[in-house]
C-alpha cells in the first residue's frame, strides 16, 4: 500500500486529490464516501449575496466546457452558520474559497472566517480587482503582492492563492504571491474564452465570455504549474483538466504536490476516487511507497534548442 499522504503549506492531507472550487458541494456525499478525499474545498463565497451571471451559464465545447457562473453566493453569515458546521461530518479538512472585489475587502472576509473548523483559506485572486480597472488580481504581480499581504496579516490560518492562467509571466506572479505570505498556490482557474452559437448568432454563454475547462486546458495549465513549481518553494496544487490518475501524475511529476478535479465530477461523479486509486496503483506498479516522490521527479534532458531556455527560468 502507498502512503498517500501528502502536506500543502502545514497542513497534512490523507491524500493529494480534492475538488476544484466550484464543483463540489455536500451533496456530493450521496454519490461518494466524502472521507477518503484529501480536501474538501468549498464554493468561492463572497462577503454580499450574489445571483450569478444571466443564462445561459454553462457551454459544451470541443475538450471541455465553457462556464460563466459569476459566483452566485449566500454571503458569510450562512457560510459561517450552515456550511462550517455541516462539514464537520466529515473528515478531510475544510478549506474555504473566498473572493472580494478589493484587498481590503479579501483581508475583512479572511479575518471573520478564520473560524473552528476553517483549516485553511483558498483566495481566489483570479477575480476583477476593482482598484485595477477590473482586471483580475492575479494578472499581475504588483496587484497580487498586495492582496496576498494584506491577507496574510489578516489570517493564521494557511493560505492557499488561486492564481489565473491569463497571464503573461505566471511564474513572477507565483513569486509575488510567495514573496507576500502564500503558504500554497493553486495553479491555476479556467482560461478565458467564448463560443458562438451559429444558428442565433449569439453568444453560447449569456456573459458572452466565461472560462474554459476540462482537457482541452491540460497542457497549457501542466506548463504553468512546471513553470510555477520551478519558480517558488510553497507547495503548488495543480487544476486543470484533470479526470484520471494519469492525468494527476503528470500534474505531480511537472512540481504539483497535490490537484483539484474539477470539470471531470461533473461527468463521472467517482471521478475523485477513481483518482485516488489509480494513484496507489500507479505508485505500486512502480515501486513507489510515497506519492509525495513524484512531485517534481520529471527527468530532464538537454533542450536541443537554446530558446526554449525561457520554458523554465531559473528560480
Amino acid at each position: 500500500m502507498t502512503d498517500l499522504a501528502v502536506t500543502i503549506g502545514g497542513l497534512r492531507l490523507a491524500n493529494p486529490v480534492m475538488p476544484a472550487s466550484g464543483t463540489f458541494a455536500e451533496g456530493l456525499g450521496e454519490a461518494i464516501d466524502l472521507d477518503r478525499l484529501g480536501a474538501l474545498v468549498t464554493k468561492t463565497v463572497t462577503r454580499e449575496l450574489r445571483d450569478g451571471n444571466p443564462l445561459p451559464r454553462v457551454a459544451e465545447v470541443a475538450g471541455g466546457m465553457l462556464n460563466a457562473i459569476g459566483i452566485p453566493s449566500k454571503g458569510i453569515p450562512y457560510l459561517l452558520e450552515k456550511t462550517v458546521p455541516l462539514y464537520r461530518r466529515w473528515s478531510p479538512p475544510l478549506v474555504v474559497s473566498i473572493s472580494a472585489p478589493t484587498a481590503e475587502g479579501f483581508a475583512s472576509l479572511a479575518a471573520e472566517i478564520s473560524v473552528p473548523g476553517v483549516a485553511a483559506i483558498e483566495a481566489n485572486i483570479s477575480c476583477p480587482n476593482i482598484e485595477e480597472d477590473g482586471k483580475a488580481f492575479a494578472m499581475r504581480a504588483a496587484s497580487t503582492e498586495a492582496v496576498v499581504r494584506q491577507l496574510r496579516a489578516a489570517t493564521a490560518l494557511p493560505l492557499w492563492v488561486k492564481l489565473t492562467p491569463n497571464t503573461g509571466d505566471i511564474a513572477e506572479v507565483a513569486r509575488a504571491a510567495e514573496g507576500a505570505g502564500a503558504d500554497a498556490l493553486v495553479v491555476a482557474n479556467t482560461v478565458l474564452a467564448m463560443s458562438i452559437d451559429l444558428n442565433t448568432f449569439r453568444p453560447r454563454l449569456g456573459n458572452v465570455m466565461g472560462g474554459l475547462s476540462g482537457p482541452a486546458i491540460k497542457p497549457m495549465i501542466l506548463r504553468q504549474v512546471y513553470q510555477c513549481a520551478r519558480a517558488v518553494r510553497a507547495p503548488v496544487i495543480g487544476c486543470g483538466g484533470i479526470a484520471t490518475a494519469a492525468d494527476a501524475a503528470e500534474y505531480m511529476l511537472a512540481g504539483a504536490a497535490a490537484v483539484q478535479v474539477g470539470t471531470a465530477t461533473f461527468l463521472n461523479s467517482r471521478a475523485m476516487i477513481e483518482v485516488i486509486e489509480g494513484l496507489d496503483r500507479f505508485c505500486e506498479a512502480r515501486g513507489i511507497d510515497r506519492v509525495a516522490s513524484l512531485t517534481g521527479a520529471l527527468r530532464h534532458e538537454e533542450a536541443d534548442e537554446e530558446d526554449l531556455s525561457w520554458v523554465s527560468p531559473a528560480p
